[in-house]
């Protein structure tokens, strides 16, 4: 409970108190006539129902059903294709609910202005997407009790903030698995950066699938990115340059993807028979991709569906029964993804 939900129910009891003063019956008689209990006399039942509507009194139920329910969502930015998604899968969600959702950025109002918006707005909580949150803004949020879920956080929260996720590990790995099955030994990687805890997962992954075919992890074809085009672009460009390049290569987003087919194009290569790309995410970009990307698809509906769940929960005052949820990921395979044929042509 925030304190200023404390503070109006600490009001709400002293009104009632009060009440029940004025009629000369106890407080559990008032309560039964706010809650419309039966067990009330008609004249006892007018006399407090006469002082309610003088003092202005709404029940709960009245006062939920009159005001607007809302809850913030706020991301780092909104160009993405992953933020889109995780927008859709949070508003679709609300929506079922009868929910508002108001929606911002951390861009140029830092996360301490969106918990005090949240509470200006008395808003049910806030959902925080791809954010690093503070030891001030993860303090404040426990000893305020501040209604909040982080979806995929850069750095590990506090035990008492609760935070949702996909299996990055065994995502990758599985797409490392469908390249070495192909034939693939030499394989690249666009990861995220080392601070994101969802990138580093996939890295592990990456060379965790590594070590049980037995391959060397060899750095000169990895670079680490934001999940970002113009980043992955260069930075491809670079590994395709190296004395040995890859035969294929796994992207840690779908941003990140885009940025290796046009590195490919760039450098004449043609996908995938001369250079394999998997991707991370599964946003609707990378169906439209050409060709379209196989890819470790995370359920972004769900994410949104289950993050929103676990907020109401904590408005409503209950904890989740897990700290960390992390929801199971899918291989799902297009073009981009062929036996190194380049190689056999040798």
């Amino acid at each position: 409970m925030t304190a200023r939900s404390k503070a109006h129910q600490e009001a709400q009891y002293g009104l009632l108190t009060d009440i029940a003063a004025q009629a000369g019956v106890s407080l559990s008689t008032v309560s039964k006539v706010v809650h419309r209990r039966r067990d009330v006399g008609a004249a006892t039942r007018a006399r407090v129902e006469e002082l309610l509507d003088r003092s202005g009194y709404v029940r709960p139920w009245e006062r939920e059903a009159a005001r607007p329910r809302q809850i913030i969502a706020v991301f780092r930015d909104m160009s993405g294709p992953y933020t889109l998604e995780v927008a859709r899968g949070i508003v679709d969600a609300a929506g079922e609910l009868g929910i508002n959702v108001v929606t911002g950025t951390t861009s140029r109002r830092p996360i301490s202005r969106w918990l005090e918006e949240c509470v200006a707005l008395d808003a049910a909580g806030l959902i925080i997407v791809i954010s690093m949150l503070s030891e001030d803004d993860q303090r404040r949020i426990v000893e305020q009790r501040l209604p909040v879920v982080l979806v995929d956080p850069l750095s590990a929260p506090s035990p008492d903030i609760p935070s949702i996720g996909v299996t990055n590990w065994s995502g990758a790995r599985d797409a490392m698995q469908h390249l070495l099955g192909l034939g693939h030994t030499r394989i690249g990687m666009l990861a995220g950066r080392s601070h994101s805890l969802a990138g580093a997962a996939r890295l592990h992954g990456y060379r965790a699938a590594l070590e049980e075919a037995g391959i060397p992890y060899d750095p000169a074809i990895v670079r680490s990115t934001d999940f970002d085009y113009d980043e992955a672009l260069a930075a491809t460009l670079h590994i395709l340059r190296c004395a040995e390049p890859p035969t294929a290569v796994f992207a840690a987003s779908d941003a990140q993807a885009l940025g290796v087919l046009e590195a490919a194009r760039q450098a004449g290569l043609g996908v995938p028979d001369e250079l394999a790309v998997m991707s991370f995410d599964d946003t609707l970009v990378a169906a439209m991709a050409c060709p379209p990307l196989s890819a470790v698809r995370q359920p972004f509906e769900e994410l949104g569906h289950e993050a929103t769940r676990v907020l109401m929960q904590l408005a409503e005052g209950r904890p989740p029964a897990s700290p960390r949820i992390e929801l199971a990921t899918e291989l799902v395979l297009r073009t981009s993804t062929s036996v190194p044929r380049r190689h056999e042509a040798r």
